[in-house]
């Protein structure tokens, strides 16, 4: 159900439990709603429309190229103007910078993943260097061990910086790639799947999540998963072949069968590029040319005009460089991969307003679960789709969570929200409670 406005000053008490303190109430909606902000500069183009009037003052500038065919900068005024994540042609370019009023934070030296990514991860980004060095030449298994060097979830503090200025970038490039899928379909076509890491390739589960995927893309719904293997890669799979026929995906199962684990790391990745090359073109990068670390950012009105081919074909993957041990998954269409787990786990659920489906899993997916439970008891994000678990069995008796779920549910503050849940062992149950088709 929708928010009213105002809510967020209601304060409620749980009636009949005996609790007296406050109920917590959703934030308002301006602090958790992706934001277009207007004093930033994430384009050449955009860079250079405003060098014409003279002036970047008090603006943003992130993650340009400025060494390549290097702008004029002298003679604009640049009081109060943030470069961040940008190469200069030379230091004494930026020194000027600052001598004039300006702050630079430059890319850290070093690091190898940009510092002010102005893109999402593509499959092809994250897989760089499989042809000459396999798994551990891969830009993805590079980045990892660098992670793990460095302090893993516990970095110095030079790394945090510079990781946390990635986390931003991908912040914002998720925001720029979701604003047209969500300005024309709404945030009720975003469906969240869930499960098992380890489920093996050509399992049943795996082919369950696989055409699970597949569905929800032909229905004009935007997958979205946490990006790591098992039913996370089954239903990005599902999406990535939407649009060919139902014998294709089961080739593609058959063939990614033949190296089931995860942790045969090169056997592994191999049969993924190998689906892709057999079973579909890359898509395009995002705006811009170069590596990961130089792309600039597609301009809004390439976005509102409607640049919706990934979406379509693979969805959306958001995993983690926590979890980096982990191969890649490479079907999803674009990959917003973090290094903060929090942040991330939040992020999908955040984005997961059309539903979530819950295939199973163990530790990380009840805790999963659960976390979802707590956005849509307060309302947090918003109103919540279907909660779908799939496999009666295991969900009632193996791992009970419904039995729960129910009646934490049903004392929501907005009413009883019990009727969201629902059990079934039929895929095409799953999406007709999804998309109401």
């Amino acid at each position: 159900m929708p928010l009213e406005a105002g809510r967020a000053r209601v304060v409620w008490r749980v009636a009949g439990t005996g609790q007296d303190d406050p109920v917590p109430t959703p934030p308002p909606a301006d602090v958790i709603e992706p934001h277009i902000c207007t004093d930033e500069v994430e384009t050449r183009t955009e860079l250079d429309r405003r060098l014409a009037t003279g002036s970047l003052a008090g603006l943003t500038v992130q993650g340009l190229r400025l060494d390549l065919d290097p702008p004029d900068l002298s003679g604009v005024a640049v009081a109060g103007t943030l470069f961040v994540g940008c190469r200069f042609a030379s230091r004494e370019v930026g020194a000027d910078l600052v001598r004039r009023g300006a702050n630079v934070v430059p890319p850290f030296s070093g690091l190898p993943y940009p510092t002010q990514p102005s893109h999402l991860y593509t499959p092809e980004d994250l897989a760089a260097g499989f042809a000459d060095g396999g798994f551990d030449g891969m830009y993805d298994t590079r980045v990892y061990a660098h992670f793990r060097a460095h302090g893993g979830a516990l970095p110095d503090v030079r790394e945090a910086l510079g990781q946390r200025l990635h986390d931003h970038g991908v912040d914002n490039a998720l925001a720029d790639a979701t604003r047209a899928w969500l300005t024309t379909h709404g945030p009720q076509s975003v469906v969240g799947i869930m499960g098992g890491h380890a489920v093996p390739r050509g399992s049943t589960p795996y082919r369950m999540a696989a055409v699970l995927g597949r569905e929800l893309a032909r229905a004009d719904r935007l997958v979205v998963t946490g990006g790591g293997p098992g039913v996370m890669e089954a239903a990005n799979l599902g999406a990535y072949l939407a649009l060919r026929p139902a014998v294709d995906l089961d080739a593609a199962i058959d063939l990614l069968a033949e190296a089931p684990d995860f942790t045969d790391h090169d056997r592994y990745t191999a049969a993924a590029l190998r689906v892709r090359q057999l079973f579909g073109a890359a898509l395009p990068p995002p705006a811009g040319t170069g590596d990961a670390a130089s792309r600039s950012r597609a301009d809004s009105a390439a976005l509102a005009a409607g640049d919706l081919d990934w979406a379509r074909s693979g969805g959306l993957a958001i995993p983690t460089w926590l979890y980096g041990h982990e191969p890649a998954n490479l079907f999803a269409g674009r990959i917003a991969k973090y290094f903060s787990n929090a942040i991330r786990e939040d992020t999908i659920l955040r984005l997961a307003r059309g539903g979530i489906v819950f295939a199973p899993g163990r530790a990380g997916t009840v805790q999963e679960v659960f976390q979802a439970a707590t956005k849509t008891y307060y309302g947090t994000d918003g109103a919540s789709g279907a909660y779908v678990f799939l496999d009666r069995a295991y969900w009632t008796r193996e791992l009970p969570v419904e039995s729960l779920l129910r009646p934490l549910l049903a004392a929501s503050p907005f009413g009883d929200l019990s009727p969201t849940i629902h059990l079934t062992d039929d895929v095409r149950e799953a999406v007709r409670l999804l998309t109401g088709s």
